[in-house]
Formats: C-alpha cells, sequence, structure tokens
C-alpha cells in the first residue's frame, strides 16, 4: 500500500522470514558465526535459545540457505555443498515420526509399515554414501521446545550414527526458553552433555533497533534520510522492547500512519499511534470475550431461576 510512497521495491517489515533482509546485527551475527564454526568442526550438536519474537526462525533460514550453497573448487570449478541440510519445522512428531522425516529428507523410501530399527538402518545407509561423497547430514529443527520428550531423547540415539573417524550427523536446535528448561532435567543430562555450543538471543539494544529499522528500509531501495531516528527510533524501542518481530509489527502501521496523512517522514507520534492500535486490538479481543462469558452467563442465570420457580411452584401445587 505505501511502497510506491516511500520508494520501496518490497514490504521492508513483512513477518515472513526472508533471509534477504537479514540485519547483521552483532547478536545475531555472533550467532551465525557460531552455527557455521560448529558446524565446521564435524562434532556439532548447537543450541540456539530465543524468546518469542527474537529472530530464530530467520536465523533458522539463514543457516539452511548457507548450508545448501555450493563450494568452490580450484580454477573456479563447484562442488557439492558439505551439508546436507535436514529441515524439520513441525517437531510434534513421535520417535519413529522424527526418524521418518529425516528418512524422506534424505530421499529414502521407506513404507509406513517399516518398523524403527530397520528405518534407522535405512538412514544410516544413506548417511554413508553421502559420507563417501563429502556431505555432512546437518538436522535442523525449529520450535526444539515442542519436541515430545521421548522423541527429544531418540534424538541422542540418532546422533550415534558415526563411523570410527568422524560424526553421520550434526544437529541444531532453534528453540524457545522453555527447551532449556527441558534439558535441564535429570533425564536429560546425556543429551545436554552433547551440545557443543549453544548461543542466547537477546531483544535488541536502543541503537540495535535504530539500526535494524533503517538497514531494513534501505534493503527495499531506500535511499533518503533515515525514516525512523530520533523520537521516533526511541518510541520504537520503548514499547517494542527491542523484540524483532514486534518491531516489524510497530514499523508496518507507523508507515501506514505517515503514508495515510500523506508524509514520507515517520514521527514519535505515527509510532504511538501504531502502539495504540495494537493495544485495542488486543482489548477489543478481550471485550469480545467479556461479553460472550456475560451473555452465556446471563443464560445460565436464566435457566437457573427459570427451575427455581418451576420448582416453587411444583411445591405450591
Amino acid at each position: 500500500m505505501y511502497n510506491t510512497h516511500f520508494g520501496f521495491t518490497n514490504t521492508p517489515f513483512s513477518l515472513a522470514p526472508d533471509t534477504g533482509q537479514f540485519v547483521n546485527l552483532q547478536g545475531h551475527q555472533e550467532c551465525f558465526d557460531l552455527l557455521v564454526y560448529a558446524l565446521s568442526t564435524g562434532e556439532g550438536f548447537v543450541k540456539i535459545i530465543g524468546d518469542v519474537g527474537t529472530g530464530k526462525t530467520i536465523l533458522c533460514r539463514k543457516l539452511i540457505r548457507y548450508l545448501e550453497q555450493p563450494s568452490r573448487k580450484k580454477k573456479g570449478k563447484k562442488r557439492k555443498s558439505p551439508f546436507k541440510p535436514v529441515y524439520i519445522p513441525n517437531p510434534l512428531l513421535s520417535p519413529i515420526g522424527l526418524l521418518r522425516a529425516i528418512a524422506h529428507e534424505l530421499g529414502v523410501l521407506a513404507s509406513d509399515e517399516t518398523e524403527l530399527d530397520a528405518l534407522i538402518k535405512q538412514v544410516s545407509d544413506e548417511m554413508l554414501v553421502l559420507a563417501d561423497q563429502d556431505q555432512s547430514v546437518v538436522v535442523i529443527i525449529d520450535e526444539a521446545q515442542a519436541l515430545p520428550e521421548e522423541t527429544l531423547e531418540s534424538l541422542r540415539l540418532v546422533t550415534n550414527l558415526e563411523t570410527e573417524t568422524r560424526k553421520l550427523v550434526q544437529v541444531v536446535l532453534f528453540g524457545q526458553t522453555e527447551l532449556e528448561s527441558t534439558l535441564n532435567k535429570h533425564e536429560f543430562r546425556q543429551l545436554k552433555q552433547r551440545i557443543t555450543f549453544s548461543y542466547q538471543l537477546e531483544p535488541l539494544s536502543q541503537s540495535s533497533t535504530e539500526q535494524y529499522l533503517n538497514v531494513r528500509t534501505m534493503k527495499v531501495g531506500f535511499t533518503g534520510e533515515p525514516l525512523f531516528r530520533g523520537a521516533a527510533a526511541k518510541k520504537m524501542f520503548m514499547y517494542s522492547g527491542g523484540v524483532p518481530r514486534l518491531i516489524n509489527v510497530l514499523a508496518h502501521k507507523a508507515l501506514l500512519s505517515a503514508y495515510s496523512d500523506g508524509r514520507k517522514k515517520v514521527t514519535a507520534g505515527d509510532v504511538k499511534k501504531a502502539w495504540q492500535d495494537g493495544r485495542s486490538e488486543n482489548s477489543g479481543i478481550n471485550r469480545g470475550w467479556l461479553i460472550a462469558f456475560t451473555f452465556l452467563a446471563l443464560i445460565a442465570a436464566a435457566i437457573s431461576w427459570a427451575k427455581w420457580f418451576g420448582g416453587l411452584a411444583g411445591g405450591a401445587l
């Protein structure tokens, strides 16, 4: 709606995890560099923890894009990537369901009737073939806090697949803070000991929030003075708490506010209006539920009164 008005080639604050709009902020770049280093060692069992909206999914997608890139030999010749990424976006799986998902991503043809031991053998054989081709399997699990506990334990067994000289599979877990609580349980001590690298994503600082806002607009072709600066950037940080997902929501609404007034600069008033709009939406939902519950309560009371009066009438007769 406002892209032409501001000279954008694309929407700068979409909630979709567009890796083309990844901003190399210190925390996110440190996390990505850690992931690359951990996997390059061949011993990677990595855990990335972050609260809702702190950027785990876009980091996950950026990692997959990186792992899929072909490497280069001398004289400019390309060869396959040294990694074979296996992406598991929906971790609500049974132990055998997880293994089936890994098998499917590896191109292993297994029927629904294949038992666990046979499936492990098929997956292991395919990983050995890939190892002969100098490819290491990397299982990447998003929303790992949703893994059932028995499936999380089976993941440890998957990491046992190895030859005498190398691991056949590496694992990266992206999860919310609840994952940390699960891993701290006594029964997962063996799994936790295998995690060689970990990183905690934090909300952005005020200066990083301003950088994030203005880099995202430049990535979609904006060339003028920064749209978010001064009081507008401070308000954005204050209302979002530095959480990238909330920044995207508020920035989108603030741009709409400026566009509707015909302005090409975002003010603190636009940001406040965006924040108030979010609050009114939430309170509207709450009011809707309150009205619904009140209506149901009145019906229940009416039925109760009707029964009570009916009882009195019956007693009188």
